[in-house]
């Protein structure tokens, strides 16, 4: 391959040397063909980097958010091989626009290897499972070297800086996830779906140049006191970046454009993405005679694929932020800006800032006073106008600052204690760093989305695949009666299948027309179409919780995969596992009675796991839940072997797939909100192997499922055979 320069420049170095101390200062980075490497000053010929590493197809880039280094706040990637991933190169940048460049960089590089592999006939090498292997687990390429990496080796699962990769925490009958209300994608969806319908908003009041929209839907879990769902839009003559650090500040800056802010600092900082936060509030209706409020609450981050910026809020109880003297502990149930870049216009950029509040104010009688209530939520949402009068006023800004350095509330007490009188009667702003480990893209998932890939295809091609257009139909209308004759009735899970719409604690089969996939002109005309029929038939589902990891699950006497194969049929078994004090899996066995030969599943299901990682897509859907949830998790396709650590246990008669959620920081922040609130969510999930090319259209989607308020009380602790040494 021919040296070439992809890019280069220079970046901040941070690390922890062996005696504990940290460090940062500048290095100079250099991305060449293939090779990542940095030196201490820009390299002159034949100049030995300090440190090097070669790009293929198992690199990952990890997105570690925002972190403090000596007094500096740097926005850090992690470069590493799957196999090696102790050995990695860490970098930073003061700047997130800088850190974007590397990040999509590096991700070209390992993408354009990928193809390459694939156009040079990728190599198919399947591992039949062996009994005595490491207790029944097998040497994939993707195993980890430890059941408990640390939490600094964690993968990011997420496609933008905010990853969106937390897999982010009732709830009104509706499933919008109210940031992408504008995505093209999601207009092509069959809104006639309970799994693409979009919840209602109505126009309340225009006030300042913004619209004021209030939410339709009633919620009977939540307390009288709190207030409705309610978003301020408006449009910011400024960049996402400038918008997105104003909205993360916590210092005097936020008194410029947010009247109801008085103080806040950082009480804990969880990862890059989320951290929970301390926050008084400055409300003036009648405040002689009104407590005034403060908040705890989690703030997580990420930053889109579009360039958007999503900051999303939940309130949160910690020990080391309690009920404070002369305050009322108010409640946010979901809260947050979607950040969303418009069209230029006159040659200065436009953004569009949506602010989303649902609270309650608490208290033991104003709380139920509507107009309260009104009054106080539509001064927090008219922070937007503020926003937008604070980039109107400005005349020149200069290129982006560094990103603000937060507060810790814990190392300002110290100081806050000694003049607490004085503090009583003036206010101290103090700028608090946010991150939670629990939220998110899409969230934690659309980083890695297959929205913006791009095809080129022949005529001469395009004419080759409408003529086997006809046969194609047929054949899968085949693979259909094929699948239809299979008998399921001897299959069986420990979480239940109920079929009601209003069931509980329970999974059911989700209709494949609910998800849109690549069509057979995808690679032509972008057009997604209904799933349709799966390829494989959902037969039972596990909810299983133990004290440590629970990998090859279907080691396990009786599972659905041994049934199967006692048949003569053949498993693909999805292993979902939610990391925490006490881990949970949730273990969903697909069967057929056969792969075809040649197809794309059986390519799959033998391929290696370069392959794997690069074609397995999860679709996932929030039917039923809190706006945050629904916002953490979103609707985007995601490449899950790109997003989260997945380990492929091939066997005689199926496939399991070991997903860790744990081991992306994003996808692990969204678990933590989840979790939270797990029982007042309706799910849809879709598992499919990514089609790239016009012999492998339409996809088919494996198979999909529902499942619906599920109860932690309601996991096993299952029974894993020991395989003999």
């Amino acid at each position: 391959m021919s040296s070439k320069v992809v890019y280069e420049g220079w970046m901040v170095r941070c690390g922890r040397r062996k005696i504990g101390r940290s460090f940062i200062h500048m290095r100079y980075f250099v991305l060449e063909s293939r090779l990542l490497a940095y030196y201490k000053r820009k390299p002159q010929d034949n100049q030995v980097p300090i440190k090097t590493l070669l790009i293929d197809g198992n690199c990952r880039v990890e997105d570690r958010g925002l972190k403090t280094q000596h007094g500096h706040m740097v926005y850090v990637l992690s470069v590493y091989n799957k196999k090696e991933k102790y050995h990695r190169i860490t970098m930073a940048a003061f700047n997130i626009q800088e850190a974007l460049i590397w990040k999509e960089k590096i991700e070209f590089v390992i993408d354009q290897h990928q193809g390459s592999q694939a156009a040079n006939g990728n190599k198919y090498v399947s591992f039949e499972y062996k009994s005595g292997m490491d207790n029944g687990r097998n040497a994939s390429s993707s195993d980890r070297e430890s059941q408990f990496s640390a939490q600094e080796d964690e993968d990011d699962a997420d496609q933008t800086i905010l990853r969106r990769t937390t897999i982010g925490k009732g709830p009104p009958d509706s499933v919008l996830d109210w940031t992408k209300e504008l995505d093209s994608d999601l207009s092509n969806q069959n809104v006639n779906n309970q799994a693409f319908s979009r919840k209602l908003w109505r126009l309340v009041q225009c006030q300042n140049g913004l619209r004021i929209f209030e939410e339709l839907f009633d919620v009977d879990y939540l307390p009288r006191s709190c207030s409705r769902a309610m978003k301020a839009v408006g449009v910011v003559e400024g960049t996402c970046e400038e918008i997105f650090e104003l909205v993360m500040s916590m210092d005097g800056s936020r008194f410029e454009w947010d009247c109801t802010f008085q103080y806040g600092s950082l009480v804990e900082e969880v990862d890059g993405h989320t951290a929970i936060l301390y926050h008084r509030l400055q409300l003036d209706w009648f405040s002689m005679f009104v407590w005034p409020r403060d908040l705890c609450y989690v703030r997580y981050w990420r930053r889109n694929d579009d360039g958007s910026y999503v900051v999303l809020f939940r309130s949160r109880e910690h020990e080391n932020c309690g009920p404070q003297p002369g305050y009322v502990r108010a409640h946010i149930e979901s809260g947050g800006f979607n950040i969303s870049p418009l069209k230029p216009r006159n040659g200065k950029p436009r953004t569009q800032v949506q602010h989303l509040m649902q609270i309650d104010l608490k208290g033991w009688g104003v709380g139920y006073i509507s107009s309260f209530r009104q009054y106080c939520l539509l001064q927090m949402l008219n922070s937007v106008a503020g926003l937008r009068e604070w980039f109107s006023q400005t005349d020149e800004r200069n290129a982006p600052p560094r990103i603000p350095v937060m507060v810790n509330m814990a190392s300002a007490s110290v100081s806050s204690q000694k003049s607490q009188k004085l503090n009583v009667s003036s206010v101290h702003p103090s700028p608090s760093l946010d991150q939670i480990n629990s939220t998110n893209r899409n969230s934690m998932m659309d980083e890695f989305s297959d929205e913006d890939e791009e095809f080129q295809i022949a005529e001469a091609e395009q004419e080759a695949y409408e003529s086997q257009l006809e046969n194609d139909v047929k054949k899968i209308a085949a693979e259909e009666e094929v699948a239809e004759q299979i008998d399921l009735s001897c299959f069986s899970g420990n979480l239940r299948r109920d079929d009601r719409d209003t069931a509980r604690d329970c999974w059911k089969i989700s209709d494949g027309n609910n998800f849109r996939v690549r069509g057979k002109n995808f690679c032509y005309d972008k057009t997604k179409i209904p799933a349709g029929k799966h390829l494989m038939d959902l037969v039972a589902v596990d909810w299983f919780k133990d004290t440590k990891r629970m990998d090859h699950v279907v080691r396990r006497q009786g599972c659905a995969a041994q049934v199967a194969s006692e048949k003569g049929l053949f498993s693909v078994v999805f292993n979902l596992q939610v990391p925490g004090s006490t881990h949970y899996s949730m273990v969903f066995y697909f069967v057929t009675r056969e792969l075809v030969p040649g197809s794309l599943l059986q390519r799959f299901v033998d391929g290696d796991d370069e392959f794997r990682n690069s074609r397995m897509k999860l679709i996932p859907s929030v039917p039923k839940g809190s706006w945050i949830v629904r916002q953490s998790v979103g609707s985007t396709p995601c490449l899950l072997g790109k997003a989260v650590d997945c380990n492929y246990i091939r066997g005689p008669s199926y496939l399991e797939v070991d997903v860790d959620i744990g081991s992306s920081t994003v996808a692990n922040g969204v678990l933590g909100l989840v979790i939270g609130v797990i029982t007042t969510l309706v799910v849809d999930m879709a598992f499919l192997v990514q089609a790239n090319t016009t012999d492998e259209l339409p996809e088919r989607l494996i198979g999909a499922v529902r499942v619906s308020h599920i109860e932690l009380s309601s996991a096993i602790v299952p029974k894993l055979d020991t395989e003999p040494s």
